[in-house]
């Protein structure tokens, strides 16, 4: 028996109340001044949300949109301050400042997007659009952030653990009663390539909300860069050294003295769901790089983790105990590690999000 299901139920008609006092205007609902659209989760932890929002604010930017995200940040060190994370051309703040998400949305989406990290997004939408002439938003994680309007709701959920074991906060990883999906306009199912019973799933979200739009979306490694050269150059020199030297710089890392023998790797991450993250590693090395290298040691911190040195000497002295040729990181991670000393080699896997119907999902993102 479950004795945290009285909670949750608590916490369930505490959520549903809250939505029927927005719902009849007893809370208001503020508009940003410019089209907004809110990108977030039923459940709490990693649902593959960061690249979607990555993908929506460049599809923006590509349309002509002077883009703005606009995030809570957590795990920053001042949850109450306002930080501008990125200006549009510059990451300006360390991942402390203004968090992992933030400051890896900001390396990714260089010259695309203001980021501004802050709990009372109507005020910092207010003064983003005054500061930069804003005219799109993207609200992280904002499908419980009612006080801020939207033109688009969109929900993700992951296919490898869609709703959280179907009960509420304690008792579940639901952030409110499943019921209340029918307030999403579209739901992306992310990490669609890792589970079997995609169509079972499509279908309880058809009966949940028949009227949202349903894309699937693999969430994808797509370059792979080394730590130092991650943090050292613009995101574009980054793509383009990642694409063409990435593996091969891996590759190089094992033993010269036997070409035969796999690269071993150590992937560590501080993520919602850090399996996600290693389940893509197998698929990458059993379905494109076969033989050449051995992911041997998967470490888990808790997510939003600030690594410390400490940290990475705990990481290399278990690397140098189990003969680890390099790590592999993710880039929430990698913003994070800046200005600590690795010995062993640390790579950073950068991962973007496919949409099953692209061209649908570009329509969607960028009616007017």
């Amino acid at each position: 028996m479950n004795l945290l299901l009285p909670f949750g139920w608590l916490y369930g008609q505490a959520a549903n109340l809250r939505n029927t006092l927005y719902d009849r205007g007893f809370f208001a609902s503020h508009s940003l001044g410019a089209r907004t659209i809110s990108i977030g989760n039923i459940t709490l932890g990693g649902t593959g949300k960061t690249p979607l929002v990555a993908l929506v604010a460049e599809i923006l930017s590509d349309n002509g949109e002077k883009v703005c995200i606009l995030t809570r940040g957590y795990g920053r060190v001042n949850p109450k301050e306002r930080v501008l994370v990125s200006d549009g051309q510059n990451v300006l703040v360390d991942a402390k400042t203004g968090g992992d998400e933030p400051v890896e949305l900001a390396h990714k989406l260089g010259g695309k997007a203001v980021v501004v990290a802050d709990a009372d997004r109507v005020s910092a939408a207010k003064w983003a659009l005054e500061k930069f002439g804003v005219t799109a938003f993207v609200l992280d994680d904002g499908f419980q952030h009612r006080r801020a309007k939207r033109d688009l709701d969109i929900v993700c959920i992951d296919a490898t653990d869609p709703f959280g074991g179907s009960r509420v906060l304690p008792a579940g990883r639901l952030r409110e009663p499943l019921e209340n999906l029918n307030r999403a306009d579209a739901v992306v199912i992310t990490r669609a390539n890792l589970s079997g019973n995609i169509e079972d799933l499509r279908s309880e979200i058809s009966d949940l909300n028949p009227r949202a739009a349903i894309f699937l979306a693999d969430n994808s490694i797509t370059r792979v860069v080394p730590l130092e050269e991650f943090h050292a150059k613009t995101q574009s020199s980054q793509s383009r050294l990642a694409s063409e030297t990435g593996w091969e710089r891996l590759r190089s890392e094992g033993d010269p003295n036997n070409v035969d023998e796999e690269v071993s790797l150590m992937a560590f991450c501080a993520l919602g769901n850090p399996d996600s993250f290693f389940f893509m590693l197998e698929d990458k090395f059993e379905e494109e790089l076969m033989d050449e290298f051995d992911l041997s040691v998967r470490k888990k911190f808790p997510d939003h983790h600030i690594y410390t040195q400490k940290d990475i000497d705990l990481l290399e002295k278990q690397a140098k105990d189990c003969r680890i040729d390099a790590f592999l990181t993710t880039a929430k991670d990698a913003v994070k590690l800046k200005g600590l000393k690795f010995e062993v080699p640390c790579y950073v896997v950068e991962i973007d999000t496919v949409i099953s119907e692209p061209d649908e999902f570009h329509a969607l993102i960028t009616a007017s």
